[in-house]
């Protein structure tokens, strides 16, 4: 199923180019807001999968293109990112040593919103493809082997990076990842039965439609069963956390004002954003693994 809030936080699901509202269905899952709804009927979907089925079978629903897509998560218990997660093509030996930050789950916004850049002075601000895991059940200390008894499904995630704020060292990733609107997820929370192989999917995002991240799950340093081993065993994992999974840092390069961002899973759908920057700075347009190949320091310059 590919699940979706659209409008005033209905909760629907997604029935070839239209949606059906499943408002009725789940409306004894009690909750105060839409974050609790969804992250209730991911712990309890065994028991409405059917009642949600049906509804979707029998109804006609309206057509996407009329709706206003929200984030299918709208605030996760939990973002854990996977940091420096990729063999980046090849170009790596070994992978770098597992580890992985929190991302403020108010940062999150959905299909069609706007990142609106800090007012702050980064050095750049990138843009990172992530898959997102989505959790099914309470996961503690769980082996490799069972990792995907604990996945309730998959989503499109962008780790907008704000690069150079606060000190030198692991304290500058709060300022750095946590920006207000620098958790883009969806359009669609995919369930994991779609998904066949989850450790082989193209991800594509272009800026601008300009092609510059292109490349494969297939390429993770840590795989994704090792991800859930080793984050479960530090914390416990909660229906709806995400583990936002790492992303191949060649194709990195700057967002600035008046960009559009599509991002693209295969089976996921895709996601489109606008950039906005009230101050309309500007960097260079080249990409990490152009400026490496002509010899130039890794991040996009400022130019104004």
């Amino acid at each position: 199923m590919k699940i979706v809030f659209y409008d005033e936080y209905q909760l629907g699901i997604v029935k070839d180019d239209h949606v059906v509202d499943i408002s009725d269905v789940v409306a004894d899952i009690p909750h105060l807001g839409p974050h609790q709804l969804i992250n209730g009927l991911i712990e309890h979907f065994d028991e409405y999968k059917g009642k949600i089925s049906d509804k979707v079978a029998n109804s006609t629903g309206v057509p996407l293109h009329q709706v206003k897509l929200r984030s299918p998560l709208p605030k996760p218990p939990k973002i854990v990112c996977m940091a420096v997660n990729y063999m980046e093509d090849g170009t790596r030996d070994e992978p770098a040593p597992i580890n992985a930050f929190l991302k403020s789950p108010t940062s999150v916004i959905g299909d069609g919103d706007t990142v609106t850049l800090t007012a702050d002075d980064p050095a750049v601000v990138e843009h990172e493809a992530e898959l997102g895991m989505v959790i099914g059940k309470r996961a503690s200390k769980v082996s490799a082997e069972n990792w995907q008894d604990y996945i309730f499904g998959y989503v499109n995630f962008i780790d907008v990076s704000s690069r150079g704020l606060g000190s030198q060292g692991m304290d500058s990733f709060f300022p750095m990842k946590s920006q207000s609107t620098s958790a883009p997820i969806g359009p669609y929370l995919v369930t994991a039965d779609e998904i066949s192989d989850p450790q082989n999917l193209p991800i594509k995002l272009w800026v601008s439609e300009n092609l510059r991240q292109n490349f494969n799950t297939n390429d993770m340093g840590h795989k994704l069963d090792k991800c859930v081993e080793w984050t479960s065993a530090i914390t416990t994992l909660l229906p709806g956390d995400i583990i936002a999974t790492g992303t191949n840092h060649r194709g990195l390069g700057a967002l600035q004002n008046g960009d559009t961002v599509e991002m693209e899973i295969e089976g996921l759908g895709r996601l489109h954003l606008q950039v906005s920057d009230k101050q309309n700075r500007e960097w260079t347009r080249d990409t990490r693994l152009e400026r490496q190949e002509n010899n130039l320091s890794p991040m996009a310059e400022r130019l104004s």
